[in-house]
């Protein structure tokens, strides 16, 4: 494995002896020892957890070898020095290494600097005991091999159980910037709140209450508060799967025309009404600091599991339209975002919440600190983004992962109905439905079901599958109109083969808000669609742990600093992190290729020719592909591919010499004509070369692998691998474009069949590293099985190659 840790925070020798003392690994018995012997077997002696005894701390340190020759008993028992082999040996195998599997024991050095572990500043090859503490020290914030670092790994065997109930133990810990497992999970207060919401998205005439379910340390209370990880999931109260898969619209449908128009963004831009008519707020009767309702066991969010045990209330609400809640489901709009931030307004102190729905009894969040953040991936992350946008009190940071910043680019591209990756025939509709689980209660239900049916047509006809344009639906649900509101720093995770969330939502959220706005830092992984907190080869819940001490407690600890802007997971190497100062960034170079049979590059003057595609497929083939999707994308990709070559065009590069890195948006200018008076282009850029690539989706490495502390909650430790095959190419990035959609995606454009028409389209953001040998390829097509509509028609495009090219955002590694 190889060990990529950017959270490790530098610390001075002073402080590192007064951080040892706090979590008693330096106490009376070993602190003014001047032997480096005794100091180290009192430091192992206090991390054997499990050795009760002499005998049996013996029998465990004779499991471990000190040198070549002497087992880790015989060293303490025969030797007055520590050496700077041993100490590494042993620390090597206590972070679960295996001698003559990932080290020698010759040379553990040479071990620590290929995994890229740290290592002490000595002055000899025997440590003094000042050396020693340090060494203990660095240990301790070190990454086994499973990802998890030294003191982690003895919290989940036990190591902070005493520290629970001992009032000399300053709360909440830190150790080496980062909170400790101090607060006991298995005594969690349990409560459920309503909170007062000012809308009334179902109009009942009452303002809406919503369910917020609240983990919190038995300790937090009005004289000891806690900041508070809240996470907004509309699926925790349950989904309606069913009813949803029913309205999934049908995508094998005609490309239409549509009547052209001048429209400009005035026409269609959303405003929020500015007299909603609202209902009165409730009279309270009475204020209570107990809540009457509890819960068994949430939803989770491994993420927030871990911080439970370190002090952090964890809240959880589903908001309008979802089991126990008021409201109806509007997917994204401002009404879900006004849900969203109530329950951070009553965490904030300035809401009222109820602990019933019916009494009237008010309760206020006396515990928390007012220091709020957001987690949560997909739809969860999104509404952590939306929340941002307001810049609502109390929240302080959010960590948003594979999180939609304009639902358009979810569901729609460039003038086109575009399903996320996945689920074709999805819409906001079909998620509205999904997530309206007040449908799973009959008796509530039955009371707002003429409501809900209103509500569900309405977002059916508005979202506007016949067009694909964006109009004032689609901008209601544009976040990135209200960037500049944005106080509450930025940690964006995102996946750059994420086809559900598409890369460009992270990509013009982190080019839209400004450095000097506010902290913004970024994590691209190679994955898909998912979560990283449980990944070996970056310390992301370090990260976090280190972002969030910072950001809710107020602890300096360098986390804006030490933090890399930019982290991205390389394609090529395994287990490889590398840091970046930006992403996407327009002042980037570019390089340029124009279209002749292939990708010609600057320097090549280009023949002029008329290449033509038709997107009819025979009926039985395009009945295949519609469902098979993967054999679908390998014919369009492999030239080879007799079904495909006359229904796409291929370009290629020549062979590279050097290593190139893409880091940013591709360009695809074009000049083209359909023979029809409607039409649609699709793209890809491709990798093509014989390579044994990286999987997109991580592997279990081991099920429950991970233990948040001892006795408390477990995550399926996962890392991406490479395929044990090589394959000869992959895809790098996509993109569409409705051919009358040319000036912008809420006007349309004329298109007279056989006319040609000049138009550039933006691919979706990248950073990908092109090997030497490999070629960079293009390629141009209509009909998307996997994400366009599905028409099947007889529809032929030419390409004016002269007047084309290819802008690639690439520089030399």
């Amino acid at each position: 494995m190889r060990n990529n840790q950017f959270a490790i925070k530098p610390t001075e020798f002073a402080d590192q002896l007064k951080e040892l003392t706090d979590i008693k690994f330096l106490d009376a018995g070993n602190q003014t020892t001047t032997e480096p012997i005794k100091l180290w077997k009192s430091f192992l002696q206090k991390s054997f957890l499990t050795a009760q005894t002499n005998a049996t701390f013996q029998q465990k340190a004779a499991a471990l070898m000190a040198t070549e020759k002497m087992d880790l008993a015989q060293y303490l028992n025969e030797r007055q020095v520590v050496s700077l082999q041993a100490f590494y040996n042993v620390a090597l195998q206590l972070l679960d290494f295996q001698p003559d599997l990932d080290f020698e024991l010759a040379d553990p050095l040479t071990a620590l600097k290929k995994i890229q572990l740290k290592i002490v500043d000595h002055q000899n090859e025997d440590l003094s005991t000042d050396e020693l503490k340090s060494a203990w020290y660095w240990l301790l914030a070190t990454h086994n091999k499973d990802g998890q670092t030294f003191i982690d790994q003895l919290a989940a065997n036990g190591y902070f159980v005493s520290f629970y109930h001992d009032s000399n133990v300053k709360k909440p810990l830190l150790f080496n910037g980062k909170t400790l497992p101090v607060f006991d999970p298995h005594q969690l207060i349990r409560e459920v709140v309503y909170v007062e919401s000012p809308q009334d998205t179902d109009h009942d005439g009452k303002l809406d209450l919503l369910k917020a379910e609240i983990l919190r340390p038995k300790e937090s209370g009005k004289d000891f508060t806690v900041p508070v990880l809240y996470t907004a999931s509309p699926y925790n109260q349950g989904t309606n799967d069913e009813t949803g898969d029913k309205l999934m619209h049908d995508v094998n449908v005609p490309l239409t025309h549509k009547e052209p128009d001048e429209k400009t963004y005035q026409d269609i831009a959303y405003h929020e009404p500015v007299d909603k008519n609202l209902p009165k707020p409730r009279q309270v009767k009475k204020t209570t600091t107990k809540t009457e309702e509890t819960f068994a066991r949430e939803q989770s969010y491994t993420l927030n599991d871990y911080f439970l045990a370190r002090g952090f209330a964890v809240v959880y609400a589903a908001g309008i339209g979802t089991k126990d809640s008021d409201g109806v489901r509007t997917t994204g709009d401002p009404e879900e975002t006004i849900s969203t931030i109530a329950i951070i307004e009553w965490l904030a102190g300035i809401r009222r919440a109820f602990t019933n729905k019916t009494d009237n009894i008010a309760i206020t969040a006396d515990w928390s600190n007012k220091s709020i953040a957001m987690t949560g991936r997909s739809y969860l992350g999104t509404l952590a983004t939306a929340a941002a946008t307001t810049g609502v009190e109390g929240l302080k940071t959010v960590i948003s992962e594979a999180a939609i910043s304009s639902w358009y680019d979810y569901y729609r591209d460039n003038g086109l109905v575009i399903a996320p990756g996945g689920f074709p025939g999805e819409d906001a509709d079909v998620l509205a439905e999904e997530t309206f689980s007040r449908r799973l209660q009959a008796g509530d239900f039955h009371k707002i079901k003429p409501t809900w049916d209103k509500k569900l047509a309405e977002i059916t006809q508005d979202q506007d599958r016949q067009t694909g344009n964006y109009n004032q639906f689609w901008d209601a649900r544009n976040y990135r109109k209200n960037l500049k509101n944005i106080k509450a720093d930025l940690l964006l995770v995102h996946g750059l083969n994420d086809w559900n969330v598409k890369p460009r939502n992270v990509a013009k959220l982190w080019q839209g808000v400004g450095n000097d706005q506010v902290n913004k830092k970024i994590i691209l992984h190679q994955g898909q669609h998912i979560y990283i907190n449980a990944f070996r080869s970056i310390d992301f819940t370090d990260i976090a742990n280190l972002w969030l001490t910072h950001e809710l407690l107020g602890v300096d600890n360098g986390a804006q600093e030490l933090l890399p802007n930019v982290i991205v997971q390389d394609n090529v190497k395994a287990e490889t992190w590398n840091s970046y100062d930006n992403w996407v960034d327009p002042a980037a170079p570019t390089e340029k290729f124009y279209f002749s049979e292939n990708l010609l590059s600057q320097d090549q003057l280009a023949n002029p020719n008329t290449l033509t595609f038709s997107d009819k497929l025979p009926e039985n083939i395009f009945q295949n592909y519609c469902k098979n999707i993967d054999k679908w994308q390998n014919d369009l990709v492999t030239e080879k591919s007799k079904t495909m070559s006359n229904h796409r065009l291929i370009f290629k590069s020549e062979r590279l010499e050097n290593d190139l890195l893409l880091d940013g948006m591709p360009q695809v200018n074009l000049r083209v004509t359909s023979d029809c008076n409607f039409g649609l282009l699709s793209f890809q850029l491709i990798d093509y070369g014989e390579q044994k690539r990286l999987r997109v989706s991580p592997s279990i490495l081991k099920a429950k692998g991970l233990a948040e502390t001892f006795d408390w909650r477990e995550d399926d430790l996962r890392e991406f691998q490479q395929n044990s095959r090589s394959s000869e190419y992959k895809m790098i990035t996509k993109g569409h474009i409705n051919l009358q959609n040319r000036t912008n995606s809420y006007s349309v454009d004329e298109l007279i069949a056989g006319r040609f028409y000049e138009l550039s389209v933006e691919l979706q953001p990248t950073f990908y590293r092109l090997l030497a040998g490999h070629q960079l390829g293009l390629i141009i097509y209509a009909t998307d099985f996997g994400m366009t509509i599905r028409g099947n028609q007889d529809v032929k495009y030419s390409l004016d190659t002269q007047q084309s090219s290819l802008i690639v955002p690439m520089h030399q590694v």
